[in-house]
């Protein structure tokens, strides 16, 4: 059964924006300036997509400190230097500002969900696409659960006055995933970002995509 599609969700690291650079520098600096060595670009593409918290923890573990001793230190840290460093070589992946322009076009509403402190994701937004680009914009907040927690959407579902059912959910993660599983939306796993194919197919993304342009296909999912 086909359903309508009124609006679509979109992750932001690694979906709309390229920000792998970013959280890399401010990471590596957070953690260097309590002694740990930095990790190469890459290894962030898997420390990346459940939080702040969850990053610096996979990092902190993976540099030798099993229990955490240096948690509560770094995660300031971090703070303060990411508020310096959040737009660090970010840029939106090729095609995005024309997907946008597209489903304004076609009246389908559009919101971001990120794990990314609140404050942090307007900066991104705002900077990359205007302030006017999308309906809604929601990051992390203490009101509500970090996704895979399908709170955030529903949330931004109250907000547009849209059914959950009739939203495309656009990430590039596991967490995505299982985020849009979880609150009945129509799950779109794109390539572009910082995951592989194997883990959206694990994580039952109803459709994976190569190509931003491509999900225009499922507006009529």
């Amino acid at each position: 059964m086909k359903r309508r599609i009124r609006a679509a969700v979109f992750d932001l690291d690694g979906t709309l924006s390229d920000s792998l650079a970013s959280i890399w520098k401010s990471a590596n600096l957070a953690i260097g300036a309590f002694g740990f060595p930095p990790f190469e670009q890459e290894r962030y593409r898997y420390f990346v997509g459940d939080g702040a918290d969850e990053l610096l923890r996979r990092c902190l573990k993976s540099a030798g400190d099993e229990k955490l001793e240096f948690f509560d230190r770094v995660r300031e840290e971090y703070r303060k230097v990411f508020a310096q460093y959040c737009m660090y070589e970010v840029k939106p992946y090729d095609g995005i500002p024309e997907l946008l322009a597209e489903l304004k076009k076609r009246e389908v509403r559009t919101a971001v969900l990120s794990n990314k402190p609140h404050e942090r994701t307007l900066e991104v937004i705002h900077t990359l696409f205007g302030r006017e680009c999308f309906d809604w914009i929601q990051g992390q907040t203490e009101e509500l659960d970090r996704k895979p927690s399908p709170s955030g959407v529903f949330y931004i579902a109250q907000r547009l006055g849209i059914d959950p059912e009739e939203m495309l959910y656009v990430g590039d993660t596991n967490t995505d995933m299982q985020t849009g599983k979880a609150a009945g939306a129509y799950t779109v796993g794109v390539l572009w970002g910082f995951r592989d194919r194997r883990e959206l197919e694990e994580n039952h993304a109803d459709a994976i995509i190569s190509h931003p342009m491509e999900l225009v296909r499922y507006l009529e999912a």
